[in-house]
């Protein structure tokens, strides 16, 4: 595959295949990290990521570990699709005559991305993280309550306006994620969907900034010549290191951002006025070593994420799809 033709539409289908496919594999362990990162110090109900998908089984059953995957399964495909689009297209532009980019130019590039994907980045990560974390909330507060996958328990006073009326029961109603999205629409505007979206940006940037330049560096090494692609297991490889790198690299901005988006809190749990506030009181709080928690989550999740996404598109699958397949379709 040409690396200076850049066709777009195939761009968008091979991150959209490599999404899917990453996510279905990896999402439990994401469901780990966000409920990891959610915890408290002196509140904890997982010790680690193996006794949280262990516990998540036992109350939850196999399907709670996916609890979110609707969401991220429906907006992963444009997220990786314009990310993956996006450093192409920039990567292209800043390129001189077929030459080499510099370090800085890729950086550049991988900064482009990262600010084109928040667009859809926050609102799948504010709807997921509602949905994931439901389960260690009832747990924290010893409820017992069984509930779908796809199902949220309301405690959130701004989610649960419209679906609580009167006084309130022992057994809470349950929201679906398009509920919530309505009522966030509905009581706070487009900005409801958007929350933290400052902090989305302070993790995105710095991860494209530091994931593409490295990745394509690795990426370089693997290749036979100059005029030759990489093999797709150096690729996959590539991208599994890059991408872990780059996840533990910036866990200190995740974690502010999943504290920042979750709307529901245990008992106890205080809330944040902003990105700055958020940092000072998990300081003061829960000392240094909080802004890693998940850090080992994160980077499990994001190596085989990235890797898959990288093999999908250097071996072409959009391309292969396109040039056996489209002709058909557009006959119809």
């Amino acid at each position: 595959m040409s690396q200076q033709q850049i066709s777009l539409p195939a761009k968008l289908i091979n991150g959209g295949i490599a999404g899917i496919v990453g996510v279905t594999c990896v999402f439990p362990i994401d469901l780990a990290k966000t409920r990891l990162q959610n915890q408290r110090s002196g509140q904890q109900v997982y010790r680690s990521m193996m006794d949280c998908l262990f516990k998540t089984i036992r109350s939850e059953g196999y399907f709670g570990m996916y609890r979110g995957a609707a969401v991220n399964l429906t907006l992963v495909t444009p997220e990786k699709a314009i990310k993956l689009a996006a450093n192409d297209f920039f990567r292209h532009h800043l390129s001189k005559e077929g030459k080499g980019l510099t370090v800085l130019k890729e950086m550049l590039a991988g900064c482009g991305a990262g600010m084109c994907q928040v667009v859809v980045t926050t609102p799948m990560e504010m709807l997921k993280i509602q949905l994931q974390d439901a389960g260690r909330i009832a747990a924290q507060q010893q409820k017992p309550v069984m509930m779908s996958p796809t199902k949220l328990v309301v405690t959130n006073a701004v989610l649960s306006r419209s679906f609580n009326s009167g006084p309130v029961v022992s057994t809470p109603r349950a929201v679906s994620a398009t509920q919530i999205a309505k009522e966030l629409l509905q009581t706070q505007g487009i900005q409801g969907l958007y929350r933290g979206l400052g902090a989305t940006l302070m993790r995105d940037v710095p991860f494209s900034i530091v994931y593409f330049p490295l990745f394509a560096n690795l990426n370089r090494l693997g290749k036979p010549s100059p005029e030759e692609s990489s093999p797709f297991y150096w690729a996959f490889l590539s991208g599994c290191v890059a991408g872990s790198t780059a996840a533990v690299a910036v866990n200190p901005c995740d974690v502010v951002k999943t504290r920042l988006q979750s709307l529901n809190k245990a008992a106890s749990e205080e809330s944040y006025n902003g990105v700055m506030d958020c940092v000072s009181k998990i300081m003061r709080k829960e000392g240094p070593s909080a802004f890693l928690k998940g850090a080992g989550c994160r980077a499990l999740v994001i190596a085989p994420l990235f890797g898959i996404a990288q093999v999908m598109y250097f071996v072409g699958v959009g391309e292969y799809i396109l040039d056996n397949f489209s002709p058909r379709f557009l006959s119809v």
